[in-house]
């Protein structure tokens, strides 16, 4: 509140001066309110029409003494005071606004090697993107006994160690829900391991390797649990006895989410499409699932890709159930198949991701699939490197990457701009561009 400001009035020195300051006060003009006087406060905010006058009333103002040659004169009375009005509210400060940082690519990365030359592969494929961040590290467990199901592998701490070094990196584990996995086993014997499994037989394998992964700081490990289970490959496969998968699935989740310090999220991710059974009745329940993935090879032989978004349980399918049970999706394995070097499979599934927005995606790169380990996909190749070959938002080139032969900087179209951020280049020389640089 503003200090009170009072203006000193004439004295008069005689009664009949007395008599006539009453008379001047009376005639004296008077200060509106909301109007400024000199040196006074500012004006407050206007009241609407009719509104009564929201300034305080002044308070009184004493008397001022006689000067001392006028012992017998009268009191003079000051002039009213100006009426009291409150400053304007200031308004506060806007709070700084901090500097866009630089843009990130989506969370992507390859499938490499299962070890720790798996590690080393991803900055060598890096280097080939032109410095192209990977985000992604992904492995999977053996799934040929108990023992490495539960995480005896050493190769998880070079995975761990990677996975430290950044804060934004995502570690992404492919976990087998029962041993033997790729033996082969019958129908029948599956059917009977799947109800030992609902009933607590495995539990602590699985407590084992929750505790191993939170003993090697990796508690927020994305788990790919018993994956592709709609198909016949793998021995966690669901089809033998779906409500008996279901049941294990959700035991196995409350064993490892039951030890301290865990932060993982769990991915079920289906083959897509229909496969041995619809991947929908093997659901396990959205309180024991975080992430709806789906591996999306180009498969079958002649199948274009926008029969492979339409089909049923396809890739519409996914995305549409993920958002009905308000899930992220993502794509752990994605890449070449029955359909050969396939630049119009490779252009619509990196469309596809741009669009859909997938918490990460994973290619998987060796033969027949990839398409830089593998050197017999050289104009899909040629096209995942020519879009994913860029910096990060104008941000400075990478010291030491390593940049295609014959590379000009050009415009890839929107689309890849927006989902990737920054500039790219296209090769215009004729090798097949497979290989590693």
């Amino acid at each position: 509140m503003a200090p009170r400001r009072t203006r000193r009035g004439e004295r008069f020195s005689s009664l009949a001066g007395g008599i006539a300051v009453s008379m001047v006060i009376a005639a004296a003009p008077a200060c509106a309110a909301g109007v400024p006087r000199d040196g006074g406060p500012p004006p407050g905010p206007s009241a609407s029409p009719g509104a009564a006058s929201a300034s305080p009333s002044p308070a009184p103002v004493p008397a001022l003494p006689l000067s001392p040659g006028d012992a017998s004169a009268a009191p003079s009375a000051p002039d009213p005071a100006p009426p009291f009005l409150p400053e304007p509210p200031k308004e506060a400060p806007e709070p700084p606004k901090e500097a866009p940082g630089p843009v990130k690519a989506p969370a992507f990365g390859a499938y490499l090697d299962y070890g720790t030359a798996g590690v080393a592969r991803m900055d060598e494929l890096s280097e080939w993107l032109g410095g192209m961040e990977l985000r992604v590290g992904h492995t999977y467990l053996p799934g040929d006994r108990w023992s490495n199901i539960a995480g005896a592998p050493k190769f998880l701490e070079g995975w761990a160690d990677w996975r430290k070094k950044q804060d934004d990196r995502l570690f992404v584990l492919n976990v087998p829900m029962l041993e033997r996995n790729e033996e082969g086993v019958e129908d029948a014997e599956v059917a009977a391991l799947l109800r030992r499994g609902a009933a607590g037989h495995f539990d602590e394998h699985f407590r084992v390797l929750a505790q191993r992964l939170v003993d090697l700081g990796v508690p927020e490990t994305v788990i790919v649990l018993g994956w592709e289970m709609n198909g016949t490959t793998y021995t966690h496969r669901c089809g033998p006895d779906p409500e008996s998968w279901k049941r294990y699935w959700n035991r196995i989740v409350t064993t490892m989410r039951s030890v301290h310090g865990q932060k993982f999220r769990f991915d079920f991710t289906p083959n897509r499409g229909r496969d041995a059974i619809p991947w929908t009745q093997c659901y396990p329940g959205d309180e024991v699932v975080d992430i709806i993935g789906m591996d999306s090879y180009d498969q079958p032989r002649g199948m274009p890709f926008d029969e492979q978004v339409k089909e049923p349980y396809g890739l519409q399918d996914h995305v549409d159930f993920a958002a009905a049970h308000n899930k992220p999706i993502s794509y752990p394995e994605w890449g070449l198949f029955r359909n050969g070097d396939n630049e119009e499979y490779m252009r619509g599934m990196l469309e596809w991701m741009k669009e859909k927005k997938p918490l990460y995606n994973t290619l998987t790169d060796y033969c027949p699939h990839g398409v830089w380990q593998c050197t017999t996909n050289p104009s899909a190749s040629a096209v995942y490197r020519d879009l994913l070959s860029a910096g990060i938002g104008g941000a400075a080139e990478p010291a030491g990457a390593a940049k295609p032969p014959a590379c000009s900087p050009t415009r890839a179209g929107q689309w890849a701009g927006r989902w990737l951020g920054g500039r790219f280049c296209v090769r215009f020389d004729t090798g097949n561009g497979a290989g590693r640089y």
